[in-house]
């Protein structure tokens, strides 16, 4: 196990050296001058420019910046933000609870539907039931984002009066943030009702994010199972009597679930792209709508930490789904 661990960690260094190139490397081909930022529309003397450009770190080579950030990064210092004058980290781990509490509702949301969805649309293979599943699944795919969300708004926030529109919670409640999770705060706190009205903010949401994602383990648990259920132990055990309901479920799709893990690690990136713009369309204030705002901002530190950040997170997901993998199938540890 430790052996396992260790090739994985290994595996995960030049991949992060390797994130944190393709971040600095893209701040810097942004255009605009960050000094010009910090200044604001007041502007800046030559002088004052060019001491702020030393301050920053902007006028050695573009070498000596690099490795310069990564020694920062590596001692935890991301830099401060152009615009809140505030430490990127504390900015990010502030928002972050909100965009992972969207991010678990969806993938449970995309997992609870689409593996259940798969399998029977495995087993019953070329029957009307298998081409409406993934029939849907495909609809689900090619939904855009926005679309869907503006859609989903206009019908049950709108039309149907069921859902709010934007935000984590009514303003009618005070909710004291403990551990930043909106629904684990609503349950900690005295507000009577503020745990329903949390869960209501977070239905739309979950269900635009976590759409793609369901069509894509959808489709891919029918393919895994249908390979599976080929396989000759499936057909030994169906000849000795066992229940379909025992063959599928210790059987057949415990040996697919390796490939139905790899998708739903791979689907976490997708989440943190979608949530986005999810984050965008529903007023949901998390990492993606901090992200926009610092594009926009021309916040270069924020951005650039905040990238860097995301794909820790994803690299960490991808390290659970590889650990994952020896519970399933304990052969690979070796």
């Amino acid at each position: 196990m430790f052996k396992f661990l260790l090739k994985r960690f290994l595996v995960l260094v030049p991949v992060f050296f390797g994130v944190t190139l393709v971040a600095f490397g893209f701040i810097r081909a942004l255009p605009g001058d960050p000094v010009e930022v910090l200044a604001g529309e007041r502007g800046v003397t030559p002088e004052r420019h060019a001491e702020l450009m030393a301050q920053l770190g902007f006028d050695k080579p573009i070498w000596q910046q690099y490795l310069s950030y990564v020694g920062d990064v590596l001692q935890g210092d991301l830099g401060t933000s152009l615009i809140t004058n505030r430490p990127v980290v504390e900015e990010f781990f502030e928002l972050f609870p909100a965009t992972a509490e969207l991010g678990i509702c969806a993938i449970l949301f995309a997992i609870i539907l689409g593996v259940p969805a798969g399998i029977i649309a495995a087993v019953k293979r070329g029957t009307f039931v298998d081409q409406g599943i993934m029939g849907l699944s495909l609809v689900g795919y090619s939904m855009p984002i926005f679309w869907w969300g503006l859609l989903l708004i206009i019908l049950f926030s709108n039309i149907l009066n069921l859902t709010p529109v934007s935000g984590r919670l009514s303003f009618l409640y005070d909710v004291e943030p403990v551990t930043g999770f909106m629904l684990i705060d609503t349950l900690l706190s005295d507000e009577e009702g503020s745990f329903w009205n949390a869960l209501h903010h977070l239905v739309l949401p979950s269900v635009v994010l976590g759409t793609i994602p369901l069509a894509v383990i959808a489709r891919q648990t029918r393919s895994a199972m249908l390979e599976v259920l080929s396989e000759d132990y499936v057909r030994t055990a169906k000849a000795k009597g066992l229940s379909p309901l025992r063959v599928i479920g210790i059987h057949a799709l415990r040996n697919a679930m390796i490939t139905v893990i790899t998708v739903i690690g791979l689907q976490v990136a997708v989440l943190l792209a979608g949530a986005i713009l999810t984050e965008t369309i529903f007023g949901w204030p998390g990492i993606g709508k901090w992200i926009i705002f610092s594009v926009f901002s021309r916040d270069y530190f924020a951005v650039q930490g905040g990238l860097l950040l995301i794909a820790v997170s994803v690299m960490a997901v991808n390290l659970i789904v590889d650990l994952l993998y020896g519970l399933i199938n304990p052969r690979i540890l070796h």
